[in-house]
């Protein structure tokens, strides 16, 4: 599998649109193992490189934590609660699916689903429309 070259994964990190021939490493960065870790450090450096200067100001370590804590925490936050939103927002930027993040979830959760079948019998075909968690 092809890797993109630092000027291309920093340009990645920041949004960019990588080319065509890397669309299996996008894939597997974003719907592989360890795609929410990444997904959680990339999106934690931007907010400590913005509160990191009011360590300098002149105050005690409560000062600074009361500053810098809460504003770092909801930004982790919501980093982790849009985590989903982000990725699809990418693969769809890449030309890929969307909906491969719902499949990878399917196949993670296989034997949840054949328990409810086996318990209550086949799910209804109106429901397949609910089973796409896009927000759109």
């Amino acid at each position: 599998m092809n890797r993109p070259n630092p000027a291309q994964y920093i340009g990645y990190v920041f949004g960019r649109r990588l080319p065509d021939g890397l669309r299996d490493w996008v894939r597997n960065d974003l719907t592989g193992p360890g795609a929410i870790r990444r997904h959680m450090l990339r999106y934690a450096i931007p907010p400590l490189l913005v509160l990191a200067p009011f360590w300098l100001l002149p105050a005690s370590l409560y000062v600074h934590t009361e500053m810098t804590a809460p504003i770092y925490i909801w930004a982790l936050l919501m980093a982790l609660a849009l985590n989903k939103v982000w990725r699809r927002h990418r693969l769809a930027q890449h030309g890929l699916d969307p909906k491969i993040l719902d499949d990878i979830a399917r196949e993670k959760n296989a034997s949840y689903h054949d328990a409810y079948i086996a318990k209550y019998g086949p799910r209804p075909e109106d429901a397949r429309r609910q089973s796409n968690s896009s927000p759109f």
